[in-house]
């Protein structure tokens, strides 16, 4: 059943054009910055540094259109050499540097890419022979070319760049100078390829309507603003860092502080607390891990159990709890995003409960990624948020608002198809625009989503009951000694894996045979929690972490079996 959400009452402007003008109007504000070295570039030297790029990619005959390939850290680097290809009419392909040597050589012959940019750590590991099509690959940190294609001279012209800048722009480059290619929003911009929980990696075609569809809202939503400080710590190389905590901040004057290391609790929460940004983009693990290791252990003594079954005194608890969450973040932020995967449920409600200011919402890679968000004073918990006003939902439901089927999308960020890969691009496209998420859920009247999981997840009961594993891995990951889980399916009866929580069993002094006792009471515990035929009939125990995507997801293919 299809409900159309009401026009927007803003434009999608041209993806391109909307950083020609920030660079010329925020061109003295500071744009970005390197976190460990504390170094910062304004938007007019990130601007000269694009247009001297653009100077490189002219001198060796690179054509608007070309594919160009980007697998590194994130850095400040990153970012400019992101910004001079698009703007250049040429088109990114971001490649996630957690990805094994194998597959990155894959990614850029697929995409036929015409030059790599590479750090230093990723190159080491690439056999230059692997790859086919390349000009040239070149450092993301310095124009220093690691490999060049018999025959073309980029190293040379590597050599030159400065000088045929100096002469391009004889009286030097000013906001004046900023002028980028006039690009229509429909021709193609990003293949973004995805490394999903399938394990099957697809690029994904993003045409500057699905990009600015993203920033446009972002802008709209004043989730950045002038001026306003971002902490980017997701991987930029992922739709939703790439949208989030690049593209919308530099669209508007923000100042993005660029974290350049992995984003443990004790390195975030520091980074947060010094750069106090306006706006929080983050994954669920990130709070969960605070749930878990600092929140719950807490409010589950003795005494402070008992004080909180008090009236009033529980809201003056809360309330401190609140204070101390939003002092960790760095305490002058809107709202924390929740994205990327589901967030947990029980974090969630106590999350409401306590009246953190965040919100959840939902997105994939073929969307660019955003599909629907509110904002956390209208936030409804148990959602995933309100369908974006350029984009409409449906679900493929007799009753969509009770009965959950596979939500369906269409509109400004659905992207154009997978990159050579036609069939896989019909299974999920029709040929009117909607796009099958591959999501299960119900859509309240206003376009409001709530997830239930994975249509491919979805396990089917004995007498025939639809069992959405996350949901039970969801309350067994809340379950003392559960590090993580997945539930699957063992000869007809469901079978929890768990990693155990090795921190929590050491500091008990727990032994192999305790182990194993205090599971069966997780698994009694857990199963009075659910329904009946949802309930585990065995707790396997892992000897090693889940394999996870860059996003942080389980492949859970690698244990469906």
């Amino acid at each position: 059943m299809e409900n159309k959400y009401p026009n927007a009452d803003y434009k999608i402007e041209n993806f391109i054009k909307i950083y020609e003008r920030s660079f010329i109007e925020n061109w003295d504000l500071p744009a970005l910055t390197d976190y460990v070295s504390g170094k910062t570039q304004t938007y007019g030297e990130v601007a000269s540094e694009i247009a001297k790029t653009h100077v490189f990619f002219k001198s060796i005959g690179l054509k608007p259109g070309s594919k160009i390939a980007l697998c590194g850290k994130d850095s400040v680097a990153w970012v400019k050499i992101y910004m001079a290809v698009v703007t250049y009419g040429a088109v990114i392909v971001p490649i996630l540097s957690d990805f094994n040597p194998v597959d990155v050589a894959h990614i850029v012959n697929h995409s036929e890419a015409e030059l790599l940019f590479v750090s230093p750590n990723v190159w080491e590991h690439i056999n230059p022979d692997s790859l086919l099509k390349i000009k040239a690959a070149i450092s993301t940190e310095k124009m220093e070319i690691f490999y060049e294609q018999s025959g073309v001279e980029v190293r040379k012209d590597a050599k030159l760049v400065s000088r045929r800048f100096r002469r391009t722009y004889p009286d030097g480059y000013t906001s004046h100078n900023v002028s980028f290619i006039n690009r229509d929003n429909s021709e193609l911009v990003e293949i973004n390829y995805t490394s999903g929980t399938t394990g099957f990696s697809k690029g994904v075609m993003l045409t500057g309507e699905n990009l600015a569809g993203n920033v446009c809202f972002g802008m709209h939503s004043q989730l950045h603003f002038r001026s306003s400080r971002a902490l980017a710590f997701l991987p930029l190389a992922h739709a939703y860092g790439c949208a989030f905590d690049m593209l919308t901040p530099l669209a508007v004057g923000s100042h993005i502080t660029l974290l350049g290391k992995t984003p443990s609790p004790r390195v975030l929460l520091k980074a947060l607390a010094d750069v106090k940004p306006n706006l929080v983009i983050c994954v669920p693990l990130i709070l969960e891990k605070i749930y878990k290791n600092q929140i719950l252990p807490m409010i589950s003594k003795g005494a402070m159990r008992w004080t909180l079954a008090v009236p009033f005194l529980d809201n003056i608890i809360y309330s401190k709890i609140r204070k101390k969450l939003i002092d960790a973040f760095g305490g002058e932020f809107e709202e924390v995003i929740v994205g990327g995967a589901p967030l947990n449920h029980e974090v969630e409600e106590f999350l409401h409960k306590i009246k953190f200011p965040f919100t959840v919402g939902y997105g994939m890679t073929e969307c660019g990624p955003l599909i629907s968000y509110t904002p956390w004073r209208e936030f409804k918990v148990g959602s995933s948020g309100r369908t974006l006003p350029t984009m409409e939902s449906m679900v493929m439901s007799p009753d969509p608002e009770n009965v959950p089927g596979e939500v369906c999308v269409k509109g400004s960020n659905v992207m154009k198809g997978y990159y050579k890969n036609k069939e896989a691009t019909e299974l999920v496209l029709s040929d009117n625009g909607w796009l099958k998420t591959g999501d299960v859920g119900t859509r309240s009247a206003d376009g409001t989503i709530y997830l239930r999981g994975r249509s491919k997840t979805m396990l089917l009961s004995a007498s025939g009951q639809n069992i959405y594993p996350e949901e039970i891995e969801a309350k067994l990951n809340n379950m003392p000694f559960v590090a993580e889980s997945l539930v699957v399916m063992r000869d007809g009866k469901l079978v929890a894996l768990v990693y155990p929580d090795y921190d929590q069993i050491d500091r008990l002094g727990l032994q192999g045979t305790d182990l194993g006792e205090s599971m069966e009471k997780v698994r009694d515990e857990l199963n009075k929690l659910v329904a009946p035929y949802e309930r585990i009939t065995k707790i396997i125990l892992m000897p090693n972490e889940f394999e996870k995507t860059p996003k942080r997801s389980i492949k859970r293919y690698l244990y469906s079996n």
